[in-house]
C-alpha cells in the first residue's frame, strides 16, 4: 500500500515521529471475527475498504501508548517530553514543496459587508479572527517564508502542488483526558499528518467555557491551555471562545451564537485565517475509528469524488440499505430516480435570499444527463450519515433558522438538510460560503448548516455510506421502514427516524449520537469488561477481541471498567 500510495503523489520526505525514528505503520490480521455479520448499512466493498483484515488493540494502538514503546536509544517513550505540534511542523518543512504557497482570499464575503470581518477590540490583539488562531501562527506560511517552488522542488507549475486538510479534534476546557484519549489523538496525528508527510494538520480545537479575558492576557491565555490540554498536545492547540465569535459575526443573535447551534462558527474563522488548508475535518473527540485513519478517510474521499451530481441528493437522503436496495450504483440509482420521478435536485434551488455561488447543471433536466455530470469533481462536503429533509420530521431541532428571510421570503420556508453526528470534511470553499451567508445574519443550527449551504448553492455534497452494524437481526426490508420510512424511501419528512421519540431506532446502531453497541465493542476490544463479556479473565479463554475497519459513536470516558459493568446510552427523554 505504502508503494502504491508514492506512485500517485509528489516527492515525499519520511518524517520522525515521539520515538525520534521514522513513523512506522501498524500491524493488521488478515481474516474477520467469526459470524461477524454484514452491515446492516452501508458498504466495504462500495467505499473500497478491505472488510478482510482485522484490527486488535495492541498492534492497533500500541505504537501510541497501549503498549509500552521505546523511543530510538531503548528507554520507553516519556509522553510528557513529546510536543505533536512541533513533530508536525518539522514534518511540514521537510516537505513544503509538495504543498501550495499561495493561497486565495475568501471571494464570498467581499461586498457583503460594508467593514472589516470585526470590528477593532479593545486589547492588545488586533481583532478577533487573530486572536484565534494566536496559538497557531507558526503554522500560516506567507509566501515569502518558503521561497518558490522551484527552489524546493525543482518544480515551478504550481498545478503539481497537493491538497492540504485541517484535522480539528472538537474539545473543551474541564475535559479530563483519559489514557485512551490520549492514545487515540496520537495515533490520529501520526498517521494523518507525520506518516503522509504534512497532507493533514491536526489540531486539538478546544472551546473554552471559563468566563476569562484570554485574548488580551497573554498569561491568562497560557493558564487556561496549561490546564486545558495534556502536555504534549499543547504545541497543536487552538483556544476559541463564544464571546470572540460574537464579535466576529456581530448580526447573529445570543442563542444562535451559543456552541450548541454553532459549532461551525470557530471551524469558519479558523479557515479565514489559515487559507493553506483546502478542507477541513470537523471531528468528534467521542468518536473512534477501528481501522487506519489515512486509509479510511482516503476511501471516503474516492467515493465522494466518484458520485455523480445526478441524483445525488436524493441518494444523500437515504440510508444505503445493500440487502434492500441491491447494487447501489445500478438498482439503488434505478430506484431513487423511479421513487423521486420529476422532483430530483438539479443545480441550486431558485430563493430570492440566496445568490448561488455552485456551478450550474450543463444540461436543462437530470434526466438528459447520463450520469456524468461532476464525476471527478471534490466534493465539497463529506457526511458520514444521511443527509435528511428535516422539515416536518418531528426532529428537535428542525425549526432552527435565523436570518434567510425578505419581504416575500420567510425564513421558516428555506429549504434544509441535517445530518446527525457533525464529523464532516468541508471545503474551503463551502467554508467560506458559510462564512459569508453568517456575516450577514443567517444562519441555521449546526446539524444543518454544512448541508443546508451546499444545498442551496449548488455546491457539491456526498453522504459516503460507510458500514454501520446493528445489535439485532433486522433484514433489509425492516431496515427500510424504520429508518427510511419518510415520504418515497428518504430518512427525513414525515415518519423520520430522527423525529422526536423514534430515535430508540438507533440504540443498537454502531453510529449516532446515542447508542449502546460502540460503548460496549470498544471497552471489550481494549480488554474491559463490559455486559459479560471482555476483560482480563475472559480473553484468558477466548483471546483479545479483533474487529473489522468501523466508525464508533458516542464513547465517553474510555477507561478501565469494574467486574460486572454494563454501559448505557440512554436518550434525553
Amino acid at each position: 500500500m505504502y508503494r502504491a500510495w508514492k506512485s500517485s503523489h509528489s516527492a515525499y520526505t519520511p518524517c520522525l515521529g515521539p520515538t525520534g525514528r521514522e513513523v512506522e505503520d501498524i500491524h493488521v490480521f488478515k481474516g474477520h471475527p467469526f459470524r461477524f455479520p454484514e452491515p446492516s448499512f452501508g458498504s466495504y466493498e462500495l467505499l473500497g475498504i478491505d472488510k478482510n483484515l482485522c484490527f486488535e488493540r495492541s498492534t492497533r494502538l500500541g505504537l501510541y501508548g497501549v503498549a509500552p514503546a521505546e523511543d530510538k536509544d531503548g528507554p520507553p517513550v516519556d509522553w510528557e517530553t513529546v510536543n505533536w505540534g512541533e513533530l508536525q511542523s518539522q514534518c511540514l518543512d521537510k516537505n513544503k514543496g509538495r504543498f501550495a504557497t499561495a493561497y486565495s482570499a475568501n471571494i464570498f464575503s467581499d461586498g457583503d459587508i460594508g467593514s472589516p470581518v470585526a470590528t477593532e477590540r479593545e486589547h492588545k490583539a488586533d481583532r478577533p479572527v487573530d486572536s484565534i488562531v494566536k496559538n497557531t501562527k507558526r503554522w500560516w506560511a506567507p509566501k515569502k517564508q518558503y521561497g518558490s517552488l522551484t527552489n524546493m522542488t525543482g518544480r515551478t507549475d504550481t498545478s503539481l502542488t497537493e491538497p492540504k486538510s485541517a484535522v480539528l479534534l472538537r474539545s473543551y476546557t474541564g475535559k479530563n483526558y483519559t489514557e485512551n484519549d490520549k492514545q487515540v489523538i496520537r495515533s490520529i496525528v501520526a498517521e494523518l499528518s507525520l506518516r503522509t508527510g504534512g497532507q493533514y494538520q491536526v489540531f486539538l480545537f478546544v472551546h473554552v467555557k471559563e468566563d476569562r479575558d484570554i485574548w488580551s492576557d497573554d498569561e491568562a491565555y497560557e493558564e487556561v491551555l496549561d490546564a486545558a490540554v495534556p502536555v504534549e498536545f499543547k504545541g497543536m492547540t487552538v483556544l476559541w471562545d463564544e464571546a470572540s465569535m460574537k464579535l466576529v459575526y456581530p448580526k447573529l443573535s445570543k442563542e444562535a451564537i451559543r456552541v450548541h447551534n454553532a459549532q461551525f462558527l470557530p471551524v469558519q474563522v479558523f479557515m479565514q485565517k489559515l487559507r493553506e488548508f483546502d478542507y477541513v475535518w470537523n471531528w468528534e473527540l467521542d468518536s473512534r475509528l477501528i481501522g487506519h485513519h489515512y486509509d479510511f478517510l482516503t476511501k471516503l474521499v474516492d467515493f465522494s469524488r466518484k458520485q455523480p451530481r445526478k441524483g445525488l441528493w436524493e441518494r444523500n437522503e437515504r440510508f444505503y440499505i445493500p440487502s434492500y436496495h441491491g447494487n447501489y450504483d445500478t438498482a439503488f440509482r434505478k430506484s431513487v430516480e423511479w421513487a423521486v420521478g420529476q422532483d430530483s435536485i438539479w443545480g441550486a434551488p431558485n430563493l430570492p435570499v440566496v445568490n448561488p455561488t455552485g456551478p450550474k447543471p450543463p444540461l436543462p433536466a437530470p434526466e438528459l444527463d447520463r450520469y456524468e455530470w461532476c464525476v471527478g469533481e471534490e466534493a465539497d462536503l463529506i457526511t458520514l450519515s444521511p443527509m435528511f429533509n428535516p422539515i416536518d420530521s418531528n426532529w428537535v431541532l428542525r425549526d432552527q433558522v435565523w436570518g434567510y428571510q425578505s419581504d416575500v421570503f420567510p425564513g421558516k420556508d428555506l429549504p434544509r438538510r441535517a445530518t446527525i453526528i457533525t464529523q464532516a470534511r468541508l471545503s474551503r470553499k463551502l467554508v467560506d460560503v458559510m462564512h459569508a451567508g453568517n456575516l450577514k445574519g443567517n444562519h441555521v443550527g449546526s446539524e444543518m448548516v454544512a448541508p443546508t449551504t451546499a444545498l442551496i448553492h449548488g455546491l457539491k455534497a456526498v453522504y459516503a455510506p460507510m458500514p454501520v452494524f446493528f445489535d439485532r437481526p433486522w433484514n433489509g426490508t425492516q431496515l427500510a421502514r424504520w429508518f427510511n420510512g419518510g415520504p418515497r424511501g428518504q430518512s427525513g419528512g414525515l415518519g423520520s427516524a430522527m423525529g422526536w421519540g423514534r430515535e430508540g431506532r438507533f440504540q443498537g446502531a454502531t453510529w449516532y449520537f446515542r447508542a449502546v453497541p460502540p460503548p460496549r465493542l470498544y471497552n471489550n476490544w481494549m480488554g474491559y469488561e463490559d455486559t459479560d463479556v471482555g476483560g482480563a479473565e475472559w480473553e484468558r479463554s477466548h483471546g483479545r477481541p479483533c474487529l473489522p475497519a468501523m466508525f464508533l459513536h458516542p464513547l465517553k470516558d474510555v477507561r478501565p471498567t469494574p467486574k460486572g459493568y454494563t454501559s448505557e446510552s440512554r436518550l434525553p427523554y
